[in-house]
């Protein structure tokens, strides 16, 4: 089979000990959609929230498990970084302001890759980075954002890994899953290096740092896995392409809002592959995404039963902020 690469990034689930104060975050702070609110369909005591675009499109999803964990221990093997596209003259500025009107912990803009950038933290610890993308590619934002339309997050932009032997995630990343070597950049922590895939650019690059430090123990504020987007069409020949190469996988598993392969890379990381449909209109409207706790139809069964064990989760007011 020819080799291919994904189209860009799907989303990227992370972990959170404190669900409401979570959504209190992303929403209200960074003006995400909380677009659905589920369960982990392997851990139903769980929450599973995707926060994303107005319109739930992937490749803006950021996700949540709801896991009563310890914080992160920060390490090698995990992923370190996740950025955040923006774009337009003065957003970054915007954006610091923002944060640090609200209390957010955060640096100074900086170049970094050729891109604007800014990083920050959330209240667990979460690392994240503001990255001006040039308006690369639609956007649609949300109108129930308190952020203003033309300074909404636009979607995922690029995801670093720290691993202590690169060279064997860079075989994974190129051999297995078809991605570019495309340059490298110097930071603090060491040079790293961009790797790309699709069409290109911010929402479709994964960026590698050798750290041959002690393990990461993952925990609150880590983040769990990074899941590459593919067509629907597409499925099959991937969960093919992984047996044709001996890669072990979670073989195809349907999450319902759409199709998965897992799969760890050689240092531990956990990669998925994810179909861009049928997406998350597929059991609720457009207008109503988030609203209620949503459920696939295998568990809409045990509805009363997950109810119960889940703890209610007070929605964020939406009021303006500078």
């Amino acid at each position: 089979m020819a080799i291919t690469s994904p189209s860009g990034l799907h989303h990227l689930t992370a972990v959170t000990a404190r669900a409401a104060e979570n959504v209190a975050f992303y929403t209200g702070t960074l003006g995400l959609r909380l677009v659905k609110k589920t369960v982990n369909q392997d851990d139903v005591s769980a929450y599973h929230l995707f926060y994303a675009d107005g319109i739930a499109s992937p490749g803006t999803d950021v996700t949540f498990f709801d896991w009563r964990a310890p914080p992160e221990r920060r390490g090698t093997n995990s992923i370190v970084r996740t950025s955040l596209r923006v774009a337009g003259e003065g957003t970054l500025d915007w954006w610091r302001e923002r944060l640090a009107s609200l209390g957010v912990a955060h640096a100074e803009p900086e170049m970094r890759d050729g891109r604007p950038t800014l990083d920050f933290e959330d209240g667990e610890g979460q690392r994240l980075s503001l990255v001006d993308d040039g308006g690369a590619g639609p956007a649609h934002p949300w109108t129930g954002s308190p952020v203003p339309a033309e300074r909404q997050i636009r979607g995922l932009g690029p995801v670093r890994l720290a691993v202590a032997e690169p060279e064997r995630t860079a075989a994974v990343l190129v051999e297995v899953l078809g991605m570019a070597p495309v340059r490298r950049f110097e930071t603090e922590a060491g040079p790293v290096e961009v790797f790309s895939m699709g069409e290109g650019g911010a929402g479709a690059e994964l960026q590698l740092l050798a750290d041959r430090s002690a393990p990461s123990r993952q925990g609150a504020g880590a983040v769990h896995h990074v899941a590459f987007s593919v067509p629907d069409a597409d499925y099959g020949a991937w969960a093919e392409r992984l047996r044709a190469l001996r890669m072990p996988s979670s073989g195809p598993i349907d999450r319902f809002y759409f199709r998965s392969l897992y799969f760890r890379e050689p240092n531990g990381i956990l990669f998925e592959i994810a179909t861009e449909g049928p997406g998350f209109t597929a059991d609720e409207p457009l207008a109503e995404l988030g609203n209620r706790l949503a459920l696939p139809p295998f568990l809409e069964p045990r509805r009363a039963e997950i109810e119960a064990g889940l703890a209610p989760i007070a929605m964020v007011r939406r009021e303006k902020h500078p």
